[in-house]
């Protein structure tokens, strides 16, 4: 293998993608305040919180930059929102069904239910088009003249070697490729006609290469999407990399899921949008190939829609050649002992393992909408083989896993809207015969309060590959739960929610050798003591069964492992140039006749004005072990994610500057370090740094043509 030029590489990149977009235009939209709306939805405080918070960012963006016409949205692209309850879903359908189209985004406040609160929350993710006539040029020349789009280019370093760049030749930690983590993204789009783009990644440490019989094109991760609306009777059409999102996301899973966090009530319901194109750096949980959604029927009473889709990819794993003996013959047996999802391809082992197990899916989904919109059902099939099968290392809790080379999973799912009220859920059944569904309801029973209830249940045996729907497991298996969420708002500034889930384990788990259950509730308090400041508190308690650390006896026993987080936060926007954010995090566990701690207190000024914004944190951490890690999110450049958890004793800061040159051309620099105390290394195996100081930068650009 030989190591590509980066630079030689880098200039006919960019060469290729400026001759190919000179044509295009600047397409201006509001900022939002990311870091606001995530601490609002998202479980950030969660130290094992199962959500995909890359996947989410994402999405997040993404209906940011397209956002949904109010004039054409669906009840379903109205709810993935996250943000509108059903009343006010309903409400606005009915405004413009007896009044016409809206003529402004300042009519929302006629509609009723929709105060300026409300209004500014869903500012950044809609628009109100009032154009009757269709454009009428070619899908080519509409992409080709189409203002929004970009090319972002990326380049970070940690300035700590860490010891698989330093291990000698040959060594099993050594890495492959180089230190610098490189990112490279180009898309257009137009809201309800297509969307077509593509991604390069390579991860610290990854080799940068060109090797087709290695399925190595530059560099370890690819992405590409060719996304298609409203072509008349297909209402979608994606080629390339895609996600599904379908019914209550037992079986297909994508998009904006925010799990359990502090949006209590309409955070466990999930929207039915169909297909979405994957731009995320994630590399697994997508499909790669070709999809559809084609209105089969529609007339006065409703419609049919049917989705088939198919998958051809490859997914990283460890493959083991056994060999066999029968009788006087040997053979080998090939089958993977375990699936990878890190994306890290750096050391020989980690680079053998890369894209070796072909994973082959097919299925369809259909589905009937009424003309109101108020009732959906469907119904979804798929089928999914690998090239060779997934064996696991036999344990007593794992034995109803899936093995094997092939799955199916047949399911129904439905959602009916009856005045204030919201009926949602989806069963699903996989080829083992294990079974998982769940069936909730959302309530507005007055406008100040709301209520939200879901049961779900998952057998053992129950295996669903691209599903992750509300669960307190990392997937849905061998599980049952009652999930109890409140929302009350009495006035503008005063507001509480809460939920409290209820769960159950039939089966042993890993680390947990018998049957066992738990509980976890949060509540969190809200005051806006004024425009300007706006302060909550939230506290969070989850207690759940696991082995018993300190038993010397040949049998496990099973113990409540008993964990509680805090967070207190304080916005205080003094001016339209400065801000102030104060948060105090803390975290106490018990677990097996111990008590341990943690905490984290953090400071953030921010800064904006005329073409520059500057966002800073300094952070002060101590936390007595790993289990009392805290997590926070933090501001990072454009379609970065930054969410670390602060672990041990330490300080740490950042800074991310953003500079404007002009309405094409944006820049960013972020430089983040963490001091860490008493220490004399960092991190375990290749990742291992001599000394106390981690720190990195990450610079970008983003060029709009």
């Amino acid at each position: 293998m030989q190591i590509c030029d980066f630079k030689q590489f880098g200039i006919a990149l960019m060469l290729f993608l400026f001759h190919f977009l000179t044509f295009a235009q600047t397409y201006p939209r509001k900022e939002i305040d990311i870091r606001q709306f995530v601490e609002e939805l998202f479980p950030v405080q969660d130290q094992d919180s199962n959500t995909n918070y890359e996947d989410l960012y994402e999405a997040l963006y993404q209906l940011y930059l397209e956002p949904l016409d109010l004039n054409r949205a669906s009840r379903e692209e109205l709810t993935s929102l996250f943000i509108l309850n059903e009343v006010q879903i309903t409400n606005l359908l009915e405004h413009i069904r007896r009044n016409g189209k809206l003529l402004s985004i300042y009519e929302l406040q006629s509609v009723e239910g929709f105060d300026l609160a409300t209004i500014y929350k869903i500012l950044p993710f809609v628009e109100v088009d009032v154009a009757e006539n269709a454009d009428v040029r070619s899908i080519w020349r509409r992409i080709l003249e189409e203002d929004n789009n970009y090319l972002l280019l990326r380049y970070g370093l940690q300035l700590q070697k860490e010891r698989g760049f330093t291990a000698p030749e040959g060594s099993s930690v050594r890495y492959l490729g180089t230190r610098p983590r490189l990112y490279s993204r180009f898309r257009t789009s137009h809201t309800k006609d297509f969307s077509l783009g593509f991604t390069l990644e390579k991860d610290e440490g990854e080799p940068m290469m060109w090797s087709p019989a290695q399925r190595y094109y530059g560099v370890d991760f690819i992405s590409y999407h060719a996304y298609f609306e409203n072509k008349g009777r297909f209402k979608q059409l994606a080629f390339g990399d895609y996600q599904l999102q379908v019914g209550q996301s037992i079986l297909l899973a994508a998009g904006f899921n925010i799990g359990k966090g502090a949006e209590t009530v309409l955070g466990i319901r999930r929207a039915n949008i169909g297909i979405r194109p994957f731009t995320s750096l994630l590399e697994a949980g997508y499909f790669r190939g070709f999809a559809a959604t084609y209105n089969l029927m529609k007339n006065k009473k409703g419609e049919i829609d049917v989705m088939p889709f198919a998958s051809f990819t490859r997914r990283s794993g460890n493959i083991v050649a056994r060999d066999t003996l029968d009788n006087d013959d040997t053979g080998s047996e090939i089958f993977v002992s375990s699936l990878q999802e890190t994306g890290l391809h750096r050391t020989q082992r980690e680079f053998n393992n890369r894209g070796q197990i072909g994973e082959r899916v097919l299925g369809v989904n259909t589905s009937y909408k009424n003309l109101s919109q108020t009732l959906q059902v469907g119904t979804t099939f798929l089928h999914t083989r690998f090239s060779v099968p997934l064996r696991r290392n036999p344990t007593t809790y794992n034995q109803f896993e899936f093995n094997g080379q092939s799955n199916w999973n047949a399911g129904f799912n439905y959602n009916y809207v009856f005045e204030n009220f919201n009926f949602f859920g989806e069963w699903a059944i996989s080829k083992s015969g294990g079974i998982g569904y769940n069936a909730g309801i959302l309530a507005v029973l007055s406008p100040q309060l709301s209520f939200a209830f879901q049961y779900r249940n998952f057998d053992k045996n129950f295996h669903s590959f691209f599903g992750s729907a509300l669960s307190e497991g990392s997937r849905n298996i061998n599980e049952q739960g009652f999930y109890w969420g409140l929302k009350f708002q009495p006035n503008k500034k005063f507001a509480i929610a809460a939920y409290y889930d209820r769960f159950k384990f039939p089966w042993l788990r890993f680390r947990v050798d018998a049957p066992s259950e738990g509980y976890e509730y949060l509540c969190r308090v809200s005051y806006a003591f004024s425009k300007k400041i706006i302060a909550f508190a939230q506290i969070r308690q989850e207690v759940k069964g696991q082995n018993d650390p300190n038993n010397t006896s040949p049998i496990d026993f099973i113990t409540d492992r008993n964990r509680r987080n805090y967070v207190f936060n304080v916005e205080y926007k003094a001016e339209k140039i400065i801000s102030f954010r104060s948060r105090l995090q803390m975290s106490d566990l018990r677990f097996g006749g111990q008590y341990s701690q943690g905490y984290a207190l953090m400071q953030d000024v921010d800064l904006s004005f005329e073409k520059w914004k500057i966002k800073t944190r300094w952070a002060l951490f101590d936390t007595d072990n790993y289990d009392n890690r805290q997590y926070a999110y933090e501001d990072d450049v454009l379609y970065s994610f930054a969410f670390p958890a602060y672990n041990g004793r330490g300080v740490r800061q950042y800074a991310v500057l953003e500079y404007k040159f002009s309405k094409k051309y944006t820049f960013w620099f972020r430089y983040a370090q963490t001091r860490f105390l008493n220490v004399k290394t960092i991190g375990t195996g290749s990742s291992k740094v001599e000394g106390n100081l981690l720190s990195d930068f990450r610079v970008q650009a983003r060029v709009k043509f």
